[in-house]
């Protein structure tokens, strides 16, 4: 089972619940139609997913993630909605444990940049989607982010997470490379785009700065740096603080680009 850098941290999952259609899956939009059914792979604390439900309504909606623990709150989250065709289960990308050609969407949200082999995850993508239908992936490229101002303290940030994810297989530029690994797996049809999360607001810099800067004194990614000797827990409150400074800036902005594919399968 691929290691998930990140982890389930407090720090992590304000980034994760904070996801929508809009915010990071406006992509796909236009292909949902009600009464389809659709695959949300890593679907984590499911708040895409919800949506996805309430838009292919009464269309089947599954969502599945490695991790056991992070489903509760899909769930929890889905009954709050009151959402009746949507469902969860633990299933590893590399092997979904569904029969081919079951779903029309097959959607993956920051997944494959954390895996081994992307390619072989979208291939498994590919094999549970119904001929015609969309494969759809969108990741970060972590190359492609940027901020002002640019405190001293965050100039380790990037450096100590690339360590961390290729230490653990990843990839932090995996939204450059979707065309090529979906070329691989075998897709021929490939629309590629890319799109950016924007903060510039008091209070989106406050969040921003607590998910991310926070996350590198106080997650998996924290933890694993020092056990890696990437960083000492002096270098990353030195981060931290880097973070701090800038999301106390007046004229503070960030973006993080990502890249998008849609995939006929």
């Amino acid at each position: 089972m691929p290691v998930y850098t990140h982890g389930h941290h407090p720090t992590v999952l304000s980034s994760h619940t904070w996801r929508t259609i809009d915010n990071s899956a406006a992509y796909l939009a236009g292909h949902l139609r009600p009464g389809s059914t659709l695959l949300d792979v890593g679907c984590g604390p499911g708040t895409i997913t919800a949506e996805f439900a309430e838009r292919l309504a009464p269309g089947r909606v599954v969502g599945v993630d490695a991790a056991e623990g992070v489903l509760a709150r899909a769930r929890a989250h889905a009954a709050e909605r009151d959402l009746r065709n949507i469902e969860f289960a633990v299933a590893d990308v590399h092997d979904l444990g569904f029969p081919d050609d079951t779903f029309d969407v097959v959607h993956a949200h920051q997944v494959l940049q954390h895996i081994p082999d992307p390619v072989r995850a979208l291939s498994e993508m590919r094999r549970v989607c119904k001929p015609g239908g969309i494969v759809a992936a969108r990741e970060a490229d972590f190359g492609g982010f940027t901020w002002y101002p640019q405190p001293p303290g965050m100039d380790e940030w990037l450096p100590v997470y690339y360590r961390v994810a290729r230490g653990n297989g990843g990839e932090p530029e995996a939204g450059r490379r979707l065309v090529s690994w979906a070329r691989e797996a075998g897709f021929t049809d490939v629309t590629y785009t890319s799109t950016v999360w924007a903060f510039a607001t008091p209070e989106e810099r406050a969040w921003w700065s607590g998910t991310w800067g926070g996350r590198m004194v106080h997650s998996n990614v924290a933890d694993q740096a020092v056990a890696k000797g990437h960083a000492t827990r002096d270098d990353l409150e030195r981060i931290h603080r880097g973070w701090q400074e800038w999301a106390a800036a007046p004229d503070g902005v960030f973006t993080a680009q990502n890249g998008e594919i849609l995939c006929r399968a």
